[in-house]
Parts: C-alpha cells; sequence; structure tokens
C-alpha cells in the first residue's frame, strides 16, 4: 500500500475516533474544561483529519484552512444565522450560538497541534520507509 494511501486511511480512522469523541463529549461531559477548550481544539482536529483523508493538502495549508474555516463559524455566531434554522436543528448545533473571542485560541491551538503531529507523522513514515528499502 502507497504511503499516501495508508496516510488517508489512517487519517480516516483518526477522523472516525475524534467524531465519536466529540459525540461523547457533547452528551455526557458538562464541565468547565473539557467540553468548551478540549472540546473546541478536538473540533478542528476532527475536521483536519475528515480533509486530509480526502484532500491531498500539505499539512500547514491545511492546518491553516481548518483554522480559518474554525474562525469563520465562531464569527458568524456574532449574527442570528443559527436561529434561522430553528433552535436545535443540526445546523444551529453546527454554527453554535455564543461568540467567545477566547475560542479562537483554543481553534489556533488546535491547527497548530495537527500540522505538528501531522509533519512529525509524515517524517516518521518516511524514515521507516527509507530503511525498509535498505
Amino acid at each position: 500500500m502507497s504511503f499516501v494511501n495508508r496516510l488517508r486511511i489512517g487519517f480516516g480512522a483518526a477522523f472516525a475516533m475524534l467524531l465519536l469523541t466529540e459525540v461523547l463529549i457533547a452528551l455526557f461531559v458538562h464541565d468547565s474544561f473539557v467540553r468548551p477548550y478540549l472540546g473546541d481544539v478536538l473540533a478542528v482536529a476532527t475536521v483536519y483529519c475528515a480533509a486530509r483523508a480526502v484532500l491531498p493538502v500539505r499539512p500547514a495549508w491545511m492546518s491553516a484552512a481548518v483554522t480559518a474555516l474554525a474562525f469563520c463559524v465562531e464569527l458568524i455566531q456574532l449574527t442570528d444565522l443559527a436561529a434561522l434554522f430553528g433552535e436545535g436543528s443540526f445546523m444551529a448545533i453546527l454554527l453554535g450560538s455564543t461568540f467567545d473571542i477566547h475560542d479562537l485560541l483554543y481553534y489556533a491551538a488546535g491547527g497548530a497541534v495537527c500540522a505538528v503531529c501531522d509533519i512529525l507523522l509524515r517524517t516518521k513514515i518516511r524514515e521507516k520507509q527509507k530503511n525498509d528499502q535498505l
């Protein structure tokens, strides 16, 4: 199996695990750290892994794009757009309803962690491939 296919399968699996984690946090965790802070970091990681599973984009660019998307969603919360979809609707939940400038920091942290982990993973896989060829 090629390097790219292994990475895509890995990112697809990571997406599934992160999505499940996010759903479990949303359903069962009602604290003042995991849900509001770690949840924001994991939200960026979830989108990042989904995108990396299907799009052939370099980690730094993908990280920037996913972080920018998260920023846009947070800025949309300054409007009443979510209310147009109806309270409790999928889109209203996805967009959120409360703007918090601190969330931008957590999104940026999530994007940075994703890029660094992805670059380290790619380096490790390439080194392993070189060693296997010797």
